[in-house]
């Protein structure tokens, strides 16, 4: 991985080469194509390939892929899409593609599941696989050794709702910090709990971005609002970065956010239109107003479209430097892959508009998700239909296609490598690796390992050598992910890192520390001193997340510290975040919340706590 200053000279240079202006495709031209004649009508980038690693009728209707510890890919094929059938008549299924030939085709397909319904999510990890397919997310163990179902799907949560049947829960991701990620969309309405669980322990949701955690079974809301969003990805600093649709299509989202939001109010109606974070996009994908125009010659030069999907920051090492760390995301109507460039500014980012990547020429190309592999390049399914749009009208689906694509640099030869027969030590030497690959499944296979319960003597000193002493920034990040992921990271070491020289080191320790939303009194204490003195805005960024996992009893100091920054005014990110931390302190104390509107140096911040110390916020929904 590239250092961040590096980083983000390259981003910067790439957008010296303004986007290229496609023509809109002719008027039934290139579409309906077979698989392979799909792969030869699209335009890359010079040195790139794109080889057809499985099509109809091997593969139809993807919806959701994983890549295992194997290189093996699992796909989830949604044939119940757009209506769920009644229980037990499902059609949805699950497949397992093997490319034994090492030559970027598969060469073995296994059925692995049938029957599911409304199959939207797919991600692999701890012996099974993590299925979404509402009301239900579910884990299915894999039979050791073998391609098969250890046993029947096991309910893990339910009350995933469907009243808007594409706005699911979708695209898993492992977090660095060992948690499940996935997102939902605005237009259906979910109330999620434990199978059985009243109402009072159930977590709403309707539009953000949720987390679960494979071995506490805890189930969170890590940030609220956008639109639809169908993919997310993790940056080599561990910032989740998802797309949207219709609303601005780029987000940097944190813990506790609150984000702008396509439509209706957030569950906290304390939190106003004029207070949830803005996109990081300075851009459109497309003309005109919200819904004007998706015309693809109309939107062409700015991207091609307002819907996306798919979210890839490419971090394999294998394609040219210039697109590391580079935002890919699918545009549906502009049948391209759209390549957004961040710069850094102050706890967040800019997404600039890069050039794009790839134009499929083709108006059915339909991409829904990106990931990369062992050797750095890039996986992609299409669900490849001439319906573009989200409808109920299950008549209209195309149910016969579906490709999987592959785009690699150069001439990089496919391998085929086995994370899982590794020793443990060889695994914390992952961590180090260039291909973000490595480094995610190690973390991930030690994490299983441990059960989270602390790593051996010798592990557990082996990862702290390297996020003390390893000479890369991101190398020392991961061993510290590593650490907690394993249950090792001790508090007395946690604040050691606290004082680090890295501003993520020392930001994802204060995250660590109040996972159980309970933090120790001296790690509060520690906190306080920070918000004082730490110059990092992103340092202040996790502070304000934290202080919403503390009890509001406890926060009153750190939020103070806060809010005196002035120099965080204009910072994308604070201003609101400190807003969420202090609203329910405002709420409470109205001692707390006189101090505060002293004590801002934020002129919206004080604008924000006087309307509700006047009560002219609404009261928040329970």
């Amino acid at each position: 991985m590239k250092p961040p200053l590096l980083t983000t000279i390259l981003s910067i240079a790439v957008l010296v080469s303004p986007p290229p202006s496609y023509a809109a495709d002719p008027a039934g031209a290139a579409e309906g194509l077979s698989p392979q004649d799909a792969v030869k009508a699209m335009t890359l980038p010079p040195g790139f390939t794109a080889t057809l690693y499985a099509g109809e009728p091997d593969v139809m209707q993807p919806i959701a892929f994983a890549i295992d510890d194997q290189g093996r890919i699992w796909v989830a094929e949604a044939y119940t899409y757009p209506v769920r059938l009644p229980e037990g008549q499902g059609k949805d299924r699950i497949l397992v593609f093997e490319d034994t030939g090492k030559d970027g085709k598969f060469a073995k397909r296994t059925v692995f599941m049938e029957g599911l319904n409304l199959v939207s999510g797919l991600e692999v990890g701890f012996g099974g696989l993590f299925v979404g397919a509402a009301p239900n997310l579910y884990f299915i163990p894999i039979k050791d050794g073998e391609v098969k179902p250890g046993g029947p799907p096991q309910v893990l949560l339910d009350g995933w709702a469907y009243q808007d049947t594409h706005e699911t829960l979708n695209t898993f991701k492992w977090g660095p910090d060992g948690w499940l990620y996935g997102c939902h969309g605005i237009f259906t309405y979910s109330n999620v709990g434990k199978p059985g669980a009243p109402n009072d322990q159930r977590t709403k949701i309707n539009a953000g971005l949720w987390r679960y955690h494979p071995t506490k079974k805890i189930f969170e809301v890590f940030s609220e609002g956008t639109s639809n969003p169908w993919g997310i990805d993790f940056d080599e600093h561990g910032q989740a970065i998802v797309e949207a649709c219709v609303i601005p299509h780029l987000f940097h989202l944190a813990q506790g956010g609150h984000y702008f939001r396509q439509a209706g109010h957030d569950f906290n109606t304390n939190i106003q239109l004029d207070n949830d974070i803005p996109t990081i996009a300075d851009h459109a994908h497309f003309k005109g107003g919200q819904w004007d125009t998706n015309d693809v010659a109309a939107s062409s030069s700015l991207g091609g479209g307002h819907a996306h999907a798919g979210m890839l920051i490419y971090q394999g090492g294998s394609w040219p430097a210039q697109y590391n760390g580079q935002y890919f995301m699918n545009n549906i109507h502009g049948r391209r892959i759209n390549m957004d460039a961040p710069e850094r500014k102050g706890s967040g980012f800019v997404g600039h508009h890069g050039a794009d990547f790839i134009s499929f020429n083709d108006p059915w190309s339909q991409i829904v998700n990106l990931e990369s592999d062992q050797d750095g390049s890039v996986y992609m399914i299409d669900w490849y239909d001439k319906q573009k749009c989200h409808t109920k009208d299950a008549k209209l689906v195309d149910r016969s296609n579906g490709r999987i694509y592959k785009i690699s640099y150069g001439n990089k030869p496919a391998s085929q490598l086995d994370l899982v027969t590794m020793l443990d030590k060889e695994l914390v030497g992952q961590l180090a690796s260039d291909n973000i690959w490595f480094a995610t499944h190690a973390r991930r296979l030690l994490q299983e390992r441990t059960l989270g319960q602390g790593a051996n003597k010798e592990l557990t000193k082996q990862m702290v050598a390297m996020a003390e002493k390893d000479k890369v920034e991101t190398h020392r990040l991961h061993a510290l992910w590593a650490l907690h992921t394993t249950g090792s990271l001790t508090k007395n070491v946690a604040h050691k890192f606290l004082k680090s020289q890295d501003e993520y080191m020392r930001a994802w320790t204060i995250q660590f520390l109040c996972e159980s939303k309970n933090p120790a009194d001296d790690s509060i204490q520690a906190f306080v001193k920070m918000a004082k003195e730490d110059k990092s805005p992103v340092v202040r960024l996790y502070l304000a997340s934290a202080a919403q996992r503390i009890p509001v009893a406890q926060r009153r100091a750190l939020v103070e510290a806060l809010v005196a920054h002035g120099e965080d005014v204009n910072d994308p990110n604070l201003p609101y975040m400190y807003w969420y931390a202090a609203e329910p302190l405002v709420g409470q104390d109205p001692a707390a919340g006189a101090s505060l509107l002293t004590k801002s140096n934020i002129p919206k911040l004080r604008e924000w706590i006087t309307r509700r110390m006047a009560g002219t916020a609404k009261a928040a929904t329970p």
